[in-house]
C-alpha cells in the first residue's frame, strides 16, 4: 500500500459519517504518508441525501490534481457510477462490506440466484474488478474475496480495525449498588443475525439459577426473535458512547462473538466489539473462529473462545469463569486476613 499512498497526492471518498472508526483509522494513515489528502464526505443525516451531495460534488469535481483515489466505505456505491472519470487513477478501496455477501449470505434479504442477488454480485464483481488495491479486515475475509470473485492474492492488503482510544481505554468504574457483588457479564450490538444475540441471551436463560451472575445487554432487543424469560439480565436498548465505555469498564466479563453458527460472515470477520474490550483490557469470550484467531489467542490473559452457536457451551464457559473470578475473590480476601 506503500507505494500508492507515500508522496501521492490522495483523493479520500467515504459514504459514510466522516467520525467513523474506520474512517478515522484510514485517514489518519493517509495524512501520515501522502503529499496531500483531500477528502469528499457528507454531513447529512439521510444516507440517500448524503449520497445524493457527494454524487454532485464528484460530477463536478476535477481530478487532475489527484495521483490515486482511496474509496473507504461502501465503494460499490461509488466505482461503477463513477469509474468513467477515475479510469487513469490508482483506486485503492476498503471492501469492509460485500453487498452480495450481506444481502444474500447474512441477513438474508434476497434469495441466492435470485435476480437481486446476481446484481448484488456482479456490483461486488465490477468493483473489485477496477481497483488496485482491495483493504480487507482480515485474512479470512481476504480468502473469501479470493474464493468468491476470483480476486489476486496480491491485491489484497489486510487493515485490522482499531478502536478509538479517546473514548475506550482502561478505567475502574464503581458498580451501583444494584450491582454489588454481581458477576457483572456485558454484551453490546445491533441485533445483527452473524452477531448471533439469541445464543446470549438463551445462555443467559440457562444461568438464571445462578443469582450472581448479572447480564447487562444494550442494544435493540425488540428486533431480536428470541425472547429471555429470565430475570437475570438488564437490557438497555441504547447507550451514548461515553456511557458505553463506562458501562463497559463496569464489567467483569465481556461478550464479543460473534457467535452464529450458521452465517458463514461470522467466521470470517473479528467483531468490532473486540477491539472495543482489547483496548480496555477486558476478559472476552469470542466465537472459534479462523478470523479471532488471527488477532489472538487463549495464550493471552483473559482470552477465551467458545463453539460459535451453542449456547450451552457459552453458558458453561460464562460458569466456569465466573468461578474462577469467586475463588480468587475469596482467595484474595482471605489473603488480606
Amino acid at each position: 500500500m506503500d507505494d500508492y499512498i507515500k508522496g501521492k497526492r490522495i483523493l479520500f471518498i467515504t459514504t459514510k459519517n466522516i467520525d467513523y472508526i474506520r474512517n478515522q483509522q484510514e485517514i489518519k494513515i493517509l495524512r501520515a504518508m501522502a503529499g496531500n489528502v483531500q477528502i469528499v464526505y457528507s454531513k447529512c443525516k439521510s444516507y440517500p441525501l448524503r449520497l445524493f451531495v457527494i454524487y454532485i460534488r464528484l460530477l463536478f469535481m476535477s481530478l487532475k490534481a489527484v495521483d490515486t483515489i482511496f474509496i473507504g466505505f461502501s465503494p460499490q456505491l461509488i466505482l461503477p457510477v463513477f469509474f468513467w472519470k477515475m479510469s487513469n487513477k490508482t483506486i485503492i478501496i476498503d471492501f469492509f462490506i460485500s453487498v452480495f455477501d450481506t444481502l444474500v449470505n447474512d441477513r438474508k434479504t434476497f434469495k441466492d440466484n435470485s435476480i437481486m442477488a446476481r446484481f448484488c454480485h456482479w456490483l461486488d464483481d465490477r468493483t473489485l474488478s477496477k481497483s488496485k488495491l482491495v483493504i480487507a479486515d482480515t485474512e479470512a475475509h481476504g480468502k473469501y474475496f479470493i474464493d468468491e470473485f476470483g480476486l489476486a492474492r496480491s491485491i489484497i492488503k489486510v487493515l485490522y480495525l482499531e478502536a478509538d482510544t479517546g473514548l475506550y481505554y482502561p478505567r475502574k468504574i464503581k458498580k451501583p449498588q444494584e450491582l454489588e457483588g454481581k458477576f457483572v457479564v456485558m454484551y453490546f450490538g445491533s441485533v445483527l443475525p452473524l452477531q448471533g444475540l439469541e445464543v446470549v441471551l438463551q445462555s443467559a436463560d440457562i444461568l438464571k439459577e445462578i443469582s450472581n451472575i448479572q447480564f447487562i445487554i444494550v442494544g435493540p432487543l425488540k428486533k431480536c426473535s428470541y425472547k429471555p424469560v429470565s430475570n437475570n439480565m438488564l437490557c438497555i436498548p441504547w447507550l451514548s458512547q461515553d456511557k458505553l465505555a463506562e458501562t463497559i469498564a463496569m464489567a467483569d466479563l465481556c461478550l464479543a462473538g460473534h457467535f452464529n453458527g450458521s452465517i458463514q460472515k461470522a467466521k470470517r470477520t473479528i467483531p468490532g466489539k473486540a477491539y472495543i474490550y482489547e483496548a480496555m483490557h477486558k476478559p472476552m469470550i469470542l466465537g472459534d473462529n479462523k478470523a479471532n484467531h488471527e488477532r489472538y489467542s487463549e495464550k493471552q490473559e483473559g482470552i477465551y473462545f467458545v463453539e460459535m452457536g451453542s449456547a450451552e457451551k457459552l453458558a458453561d464457559l460464562i460458569k466456569k469463569i465466573f468461578e474462577t473470578y469467586t475463588h480468587k475473590k475469596v482467595g484474595d480476601l482471605n489473603g488480606r486476613k
